[in-house]
């Protein structure tokens, strides 16, 4: 029985709740065994997660059932179990962003995305494994050890929530909270196999969200079905008074988007394919699987152009201005006197000796880069000339999805330029890294939403494969349509999910 519960998907084991065929008890437990045969350590196995919270999740379930058996259900999500990225607020659990400089730190409150899924009676099975503050395309940057995929455990998960990706590929979770700043969300997933949502910036609350850069940070679902995720992009989206950048707009239809989309209907819907994110230096795999899935989207019955967004090329260096200015002063609070770590050097050390300390030991090299980068793009003398001027082509960049968005409804391209590489391949070339974010991160750039839903797998390595839909912002509901589309047409073709090919699970 537990095996059966654990590769239901969200939506099934809510039926399955909701019939008293199981109780959220039981499916907490299966998840949480599977985690105990499976997730392993620093050295071994998959490692997703950082801290499991067995006892708190089972009481969790146990007042779910006490509700169902009363009558009184607060979600249709409600005992269904969940994972949380290690980078979101929990209160009395651990939050350590994957860095050693908040070792120990145990948040007072919840994020707003924690409360409304604690409200929603989904129990927390724990915090996942992630690259240190976000910052990485592999989850190999976490202070705690690397992720592994579970596809081949000795590949990269995708970054930098590969701990949530991992948990959800790998059966350990049905649903997992995760962030995408540069592609955090959509690319792990596209590594991983699974489905991952960036939502609208502003769409779902950002509160207690520890930041990596403000103007480009999402929280968003990491699920095994796009209904899964709409399910719970439902769940955690809405306005919310405590985040400034929150929008005041109703939450969209997005389930019954998916419902619409999974017919396997999208006549006279316009589909632009993005000319500047193909081509030299792409996997082959990568791009013939692509290919096929634009050729079903027109047997699906939609109009697919080629769409030119030349900004796009200059997006990656705008990133890399944009980001690291943020993060250096975002970090800046991670000074030994407020949060986690504190080193006091020999002798009688002043306030900036111990500070200096805390952060050499707190901090690892990426972290250490990114805010070396950010805080000479800020200095005085360079800061309009090179963070002002990103600023600038952000702004073009946005331009060109609006020019975009004016002749077709949604753009397409694949997420990642390759499959799941073997861990430490890239770990001394940092350009490298960076440029698997190298389709996700326009989206961020212009606040627009965008989903990964796999595409199949790569012919040269048997590794799964992204297949990323963008939208204009506030139209998420499109990237439900036709990802669910996308996902029950090749679903069809495969005879099962994806993850069912995986013989190594």
């Amino acid at each position: 029985m537990s095996d059966e519960l654990i590769h239901k998907t969200a939506a099934e084991l809510a039926d399955a709740l909701a019939a008293g065929e199981t109780t959220s008890v039981e499916v907490t437990q299966a998840h949480l065994d599977r985690i105990a045969a499976v997730d392993g350590s620093a050295e071994s196995g998959v490692h997703a997660f950082l801290h499991v919270d067995a006892e708190g999740a089972l009481a969790q379930a146990a007042e779910s059932d006490a509700r169902r058996a009363a009558g009184e259900t607060r979600h249709l999500l409600d005992g269904v179990p969940i994972a949380v990225k290690d980078v979101l607020a929990t209160q009395g659990l651990p939050t350590t962003c994957g860095s050693k400089i908040l070792e120990g730190w145990v948040p007072p409150y919840d994020a707003t995305v924690v409360r409304r899924i604690k409200e929603a009676g989904l129990p927390i099975l724990g915090k996942t494994n992630m690259d240190e503050f976000a910052m990485g395309s592999s989850t190999e940057h976490s202070a705690y050890g690397p992720t592994r995929n579970p596809w081949d455990q000795s590949r990269i998960p995708g970054g930098s929530g590969g701990g949530s990706a991992a948990a959800v590929a790998a059966f350990e979770a049905p649903l997992a909270l995760g962030t995408d700043t540069g592609g955090s969300i959509r690319q792990p997933g596209a590594v991983t196999g699974t489905v991952g949502v960036k939502p609208t910036y502003g769409g779902v609350s950002r509160y207690g969200l520890v930041a990596l850069a403000n103007s480009l940070d999402q929280v968003g679902p990491v699920t095994r079905t796009v209904l899964d995720s709409a399910l719970l992009h439902e769940l955690i989206g809405g306005h919310d008074p405590l985040d400034s950048t929150s929008v005041d707009v109703p939450v969209g239809s997005y389930v019954e988007a998916a419902r619409a989309g999974a017919t396997g209907d999208l006549a006279g819907l316009r589909v632009g394919v993005i000319k500047e994110l193909a081509g030299d230096g792409w996997q082959p795999g990568v791009m013939q699987r692509f290919a096929e899935t634009v050729d079903l989207l027109k047997e699906l019955g939609a109009e697919v152009t080629e769409v030119s967004c030349p900004t796009f090329v200059h997006a990656m260096a705008t990133y890399y201005l944009i980001l690291p200015a943020e993060c250096s002063s975002n970090l800046a609070k991670f000074d030994a006197m407020r949060y986690g770590l504190r080193v006091v050097p020999d002798g009688d050390p002043s306030a900036e000796a111990v500070m200096k300390a805390t952060r050499d030991a707190g901090f690892g090299d990426e972290v250490k880069r990114r805010i070396m980068i950010g805080t000479y793009a800020l200095s005085s003398g360079y800061c309009d000339a090179y963070y002002g001027q990103a600023q600038k082509v952000r702004t073009l960049i946005s331009r060109d999805f609006a020019a975009a968005f004016e002749n077709v409804d949604v753009l397409v391209s694949p997420t990642s330029p390759t499959t799941a590489f073997p861990l430490g391949d890239k770990l001394d070339d940092p350009l490298a890294m960076y440029l698997q974010d190298l389709a996700t991160i326009p989206a961020n750039l212009a606040g627009v939403p965008g989903i990964s839903v796999p595409a199949g797998l790569a012919d040269e390595d048997g590794l799964p494969v992204g297949f990323q839909v963008l939208a204009p912002a506030l139209a998420d509901d499109r990237l439900y349509r036709v990802g669910a589309a996308v996902e029950a047409a090749l679903t069809s073709r495969w005879g099962g999910p994806i993850l069912a090919q995986n013989g190594a699970l």
